[in-house]
């Protein structure tokens, strides 16, 4: 780097001086100097015609070198620019082009995002946005739902981890990338949008129509009884989350803490540095909480360290819960858990996604995610497309799992099918008599859905439909909270660390 002078007054005086000396050896020496400049004259020449005769070409391949592999690309582009019977955006044209390399990949978390999709990306891990809340990816050709957002208009429609969206509006999304579906299935607040689920164990795609809502991220809940021992849940890992966890965890602590469930069930992941601070909590410093392997086969260990939060730990018995929902950040943390710091995972087997993904942000706001490393768990084990197996499997009650009634439909005596059998699952689970579950609302149903509505101060006429469907999902789902056989096991594991 060059200096530039401390006093610009004495600089220019100095440039002054100089001067007058070079006119005073031009006037005395003149012919030498012409010589001198003839002299220059002819070399630059000569070498300018040395280059020229070996190759002109060669020269600007130093500069900028050649790209073969980009040949065809500069043809089809020139052809499409200058023969296309229409005029084309270009901007258009280059995005679909990077798509087309991005897809080639066959990674589903590999993506390109253009400007706008890269600003609602940072929003989902930053702030809140407009939508249904689900998290989602393509899988074989299909956008599968990884998990609803907690308290989201998605989780209240009753979609469900491993849900194939096969139409949006009446539009098949089939081969789309997820970040394609996202925009189609995101909208103002307050508009609706229908989408065809396909579920596996049902026999027939059904539609569930959603209404669009303000989806703030918040990542946090934690709740305590009368045995002192904490459910915190953790929804995802956002910018925050940690903080907020932290913070979860000291109020429980005022409150007499005695033991904690820590509930990663439908958190589809998020930010890794999130996860990595949560388990420090729990892991001694020092201890693996994740290995990052690279393309060339070398390996990273990320540790415990605890130092950057004062050395703050839990000390109280742990244990963990986790689904098919459970993905990414969430599997690091579970994994970590349990291998390197003995805490027991109940529930089912995860979600399975083992790879690490960076955002590259481009000159014109546009955003490539992209797959840089695989994560290992400590000891060693990638989980991609496996999940992690709990240490007690412990399956929800089948009602959990299947399709929510459609509010807008009218089901009653002599109705038949997948829905009207989801109905009296759900009322045989509240303890109302429908006879047998077989998909017939015969008699039996119109009596149970009669009864249920008296005790719900409704309108009795044992037909389901409208506030009637809507006051039996609310019902369930006060039913499996408090019924929870996976957070009640996890529950009865910390109580027995504690004897």
């Amino acid at each position: 780097m060059e200096q530039g002078p401390t006093n610009p007054n004495e600089s220019e005086n100095e440039e002054k001086k100089d001067g007058a000396t070079r006119k005073g050896i031009v006037k005395m020496k003149i012919f030498p100097f012409v010589m001198l400049l003839f002299g220059c004259v002819f070399a630059t020449a000569l070498v300018t015609a040395i280059v020229m005769s070996v190759g002109g070409d060669k020269h600007v391949k130093v500069a900028i070198p050649e790209r073969k592999e980009f040949t065809k690309l500069y043809t089809v582009y020139d052809d499409i620019q200058n023969k296309y019977f229409k005029d084309v955006n270009t901007d258009k044209m280059m995005e679909g082009a990077i798509n087309g390399m991005v897809a080639s990949l066959g990674d589903p978390y590999s993506s390109f995002m253009t400007s706008k999709e890269a600003e609602e990306f940072d929003n989902t891990i930053s702030s809140s946005f407009s939508g249904i809340g689900v998290e989602i990816q393509e899988r074989d050709g299909y956008i599968t739902v990884v998990s609803p957002i907690k308290n989201s208009p998605a989780e209240a429609a009753g979609l469900r981890p491993n849900d194939k969206i096969v139409e949006v509006d009446g539009k098949s999304i089939k081969g789309i990338s997820s970040t394609e579906a996202t925009t189609k299935i995101r909208g103002k607040k307050g508009t609706s949008v229908t989408l065809t689920i396909s579920r596996p164990g049902t026999d027939k795609p059904f539609d569930v129509k959603i209404v669009r809502d303000e989806i703030p991220i918040e990542t946090v809940y934690a709740e305590m009884g009368a045995d002192k021992i904490a459910r915190i849940q953790i929804t995802t890992f956002s910018e925050n989350t940690y903080s907020e966890f932290e913070k979860a965890l000291k109020d429980m602590e005022s409150k007499g803490m005695k033991g904690l469930v820590v509930d990663l069930r439908g958190n589809p992941g998020g930010l890794l540095d999130q996860a990595v601070d949560i388990a420090s909590l729990f892991l001694p410093d020092g201890k693996v909480i994740v290995q990052e392997q690279e393309k060339d086969g070398s390996k990273q260990s990320i540790k415990a360290d605890s130092s950057a939060h004062n050395g703050y730990k839990v000390k109280v018995p742990v244990t963990m819960l986790i689904d098919e929902g459970s993905a990414s950040a969430s599997e690091i943390l579970a994994a970590a858990a349990r291998e390197s710091g003995g805490i027991q995972l109940i529930g089912a087997k995860s979600f399975g996604k083992g790879t690490v993904q960076t955002a590259f942000p481009l000159s014109d706001g546009s955003l490539l995610k992209l797959t840089i490393a695989k994560w290992l768990t400590p000891d060693g084990e990638w989980i991609h497309e496996k999940g992690i197996k709990p240490n007690v499997e412990v399956a929800l009650p089948a009602y959990a799992t299947m399709a929510i009634p459609d509010a807008s439909k009218t089901y009653k005596e002599g109705s038949f099918g997948d829905d009207v059998k989801t109905i009296e699952t759900m009322l045989d689970a509240l303890k109302y008599n429908v006879g047998k579950v077989d998909g017939l609302f015969d008699a039996d149903t119109t009596e149970g859905v009669k009864a249920f509505q008296e005790a719900s101060k409704l309108k009795v006429d044992g037909i389901v439909t409208g506030a009637t469907t809507d006051a039996l999902i609310t019902a369930i789902q006060k039913e499996l909270k408090v019924n929870d056989p996976q957070e009640k096991k996890a529950v009865e594991l910390v109580q027995e660390q504690l004897k």
